[in-house]
């Protein structure tokens, strides 16, 4: 069973995800919270597996909370906004968060969304990726990534994770098998001390693997 929290300051909204996330067999809605603050204590009691994020509430908000949430407890934080060009996007994965979908996401795609995240995975679609590049590229203020032990075959495989590549992609780019490919991300969310593979994203262009114009 995957615990999740709702966090949306629109008691409505928090409502309709509770309802649908109950609905789903494997899930369960073990709490909910309003703001950012109440939402960090809400998940250090109920040790979620996943937290459905707001960006926009009053208070502490969604971007703050995940940073402390990623800092003290082991949740998975899914942002869900209203915004597709949200500004706070950089600013949620850089936080910790482990995907970022819109919140008139089909209900179907929202819970497998969920489980991907709920399993260990991010949800880094292509468009987040562009943005989260656009972003680099207008950013001067960068802390420094090293990357120091990481082998010629692990900044290919971090290389194509940064421009958004699935393992698909990868696998086929690299001629590689897919249990190998999954043993070098392992390695690379070891070395780099990453929680997921959209703070892989972030590690590559910190560390000037990756720019914005390559």
């Amino acid at each position: 069973m995957i615990d999740v929290v709702v966090v949306d300051d629109q008691a409505l909204l928090r409502g309709s995800f509770r309802v649908l996330v109950d609905s789903a067999p494997d899930l369960r809605v073990v709490g909910e919270a309003g703001d950012g603050a109440t939402a960090v204590s809400v998940v250090r009691e109920t040790s979620p597996d996943v937290v459905l994020m707001d960006i926009r509430m009053p208070g502490v908000d969604g971007i703050a909370a995940t940073r402390e949430i990623g800092a003290s407890t082991g949740a998975r934080v899914l942002i869900l906004t209203t915004f597709d060009l949200d500004e706070y996007v950089y600013s949620a994965l850089r936080a910790g968060a482990s995907g970022f979908l819109l919140k008139d996401t089909p209900p179907a795609e929202l819970l497998a969304a969920i489980r991907v995240v709920a399993a260990g995975d991010s949800l880094l679609s292509p468009s987040v990726t562009r943005r989260l590049v656009a972003e680099f590229a207008r950013t001067p203020e960068q802390r420094e990534v090293r990357l120091e032990g990481v082998t010629e075959r692990e900044r290919e495989v971090l290389t194509l994770i940064a421009r958004g590549r699935s393992n698909a992609e990868i696998t086929a780019e690299l001629h590689m098998a897919p249990g190998t490919l999954k043993t070098h991300i392992g390695r690379l969310l070891h070395k780099l001390q990453a929680r997921d593979r959209a703070q892989l994203v972030i590690a590559a262009y910190e560390s000037g693997l990756v720019t914005a114009r390559s």
